[in-house]
């Protein structure tokens, strides 16, 4: 018979530990604006983002009809790569925590 190794068990102050910063989960916004044509909007998602075309489609539509989609989510400084890189495209993008 194979013995299993023991299982720590969680007290309150392990499990209620504070997140460090790196472990905090962020997304990369991108909302609607009235200059982009959507197909660019598409183009955008799919270059940077390497989605792939229905996805890309599905994010731009959501932007569209929601007035804003998440393209990404990750650590914080991944995600503010991501807003900068849309700023450069020429979309309106920022960041925010994601719900846990």
């Amino acid at each position: 018979m194979v013995a299993l190794p023991a299982v720590p068990l969680l007290d309150e102050e392990t499990a209620l530990r504070p997140l460090h910063a790196s472990e905090v989960p962020w997304q990369t916004i991108v909302w609607n604006d009235p200059v982009n044509l959507m197909s660019y909007v598409a183009w955008v998602f799919r270059r940077h983002f390497g989605m792939g075309e229905t996805e890309a489609e599905a994010a731009m539509m959501a932007v569209h009809t929601e007035g804003r989609a998440v393209v990404a989510q990750g650590n914080r400084e991944a995600m503010e790569r991501h807003v900068e890189a849309m700023h450069e495209y020429g979309l309106w993008a920022t960041l925010e925590k994601a719900p846990r």
